[in-house]
C-alpha cells in the first residue's frame, strides 16, 4: 500500500483526510450548494462524517488516498479530492476474476475524482493545483501507467477543466450512473497516459506560471 502523504504548492497543501477535519468541510460545503448541481457533495455534519469514515475504510484497503484541501491563502480547509480505484499489476492474478486480492508497494493505474470545493475556492487556481500535485506524485513517485478523470457529460466546467489539461477523451459511457440530481447519468472518460505526462506537466507548468521549471 503506497504510503500516505502530504502534498504542497504555492496554493494549496494537500492533507490527510481525516475526522478532524469534519466541520472545516461542513463549513466549506455550506457556503454555496447551488454550485453542486452535477457534484455530490456531503450536505450536513452528519453526511459529512459518513462521507470522510467510508474514505478512510477504502484508504484501509489500499484502494484510495483521500485529501483535504487547505488553501494557503486563507490557511482554510476548502474541499476534498481523491487518488481512487487504485489498482496494482504487480504480483499474481486473482482468482477468480475480480476478487480482491493482495495489494502491492504502489499503484500501476489511479483515478482522480471526488474533487469538490467551497465555492469561494471555485476558479481561483485551487483545483489546477491540486490536480497538479496528484498527477505528480502518480506519475513521478508511482510511476502508474494511467490516470482516468471522469465528468458528467453535462458538467460542462468540469469537462473544461479536465480537458484544459490536456487529458484525452476516451469517450462517454451512457447510462453509467445515478447522477447527483437523481438522473441516470452520462459520464465523460478521460485519461492521462505516462508517456503523455511531460507534455502535460509543461502545459500545467505555464498555467501555473512554473514555465522556468518545466
Amino acid at each position: 500500500m503506497p504510503a500516505f502523504v502530504t502534498l504542497s504548492g504555492r496554493l494549496v497543501r494537500l492533507e490527510p483526510l481525516s475526522l478532524a477535519v469534519v466541520d472545516d468541510l461542513v463549513a466549506a460545503a455550506s457556503e454555496d450548494r447551488s454550485t453542486y448541481a452535477f457534484t455530490r457533495v456531503p450536505n450536513g455534519r452528519d453526511e459529512m462524517v459518513s462521507y470522510v469514515e467510508a474514505a478512510l475504510a477504502e484508504q484501509a484497503e489500499g484502494r484510495t488516498m483521500p485529501f483535504a484541501i487547505r488553501w494557503l491563502h486563507t490557511d482554510r480547509v476548502v474541499g476534498a479530492t481523491r487518488l481512487m480505484n487504485l489498482e496494482y499489476w504487480q504480483g499474481p492474478m486473482p482468482w477468480p476474476p475480480g476478487a480482491r486480492g493482495a495489494v502491492g508497494d504502489v499503484p500501476s493505474v489511479a483515478d482522480i475524482g471526488y474533487t469538490w470545493l467551497s465555492a469561494s475556492a471555485q476558479g481561483t487556481g485551487v483545483n489546477r493545483e491540486s490536480k497538479y500535485l496528484m498527477l505528480s506524485l502518480a506519475f513521478e513517485t508511482w510511476q502508474v501507467h494511467r490516470i482516468t478523470l471522469k465528468a458528467d457529460i453535462r458538467n460542462v466546467r468540469s469537462r473544461a477543466a479536465i480537458e484544459a489539461l490536456g487529458a484525452h477523451l476516451d469517450g462517454v459511457r451512457r447510462a453509467e450512473s445515478r447522477g447527483a440530481d437523481d438522473t441516470v447519468r452520462d459520464t465523460a472518460y478521460y485519461s492521462i497516459l505516462s508517456d503523455e505526462w511531460p507534455v502535460v506537466r509543461e502545459r500545467m507548468h505555464a498555467r501555473m506560471g512554473l514555465v522556468e521549471a518545466a
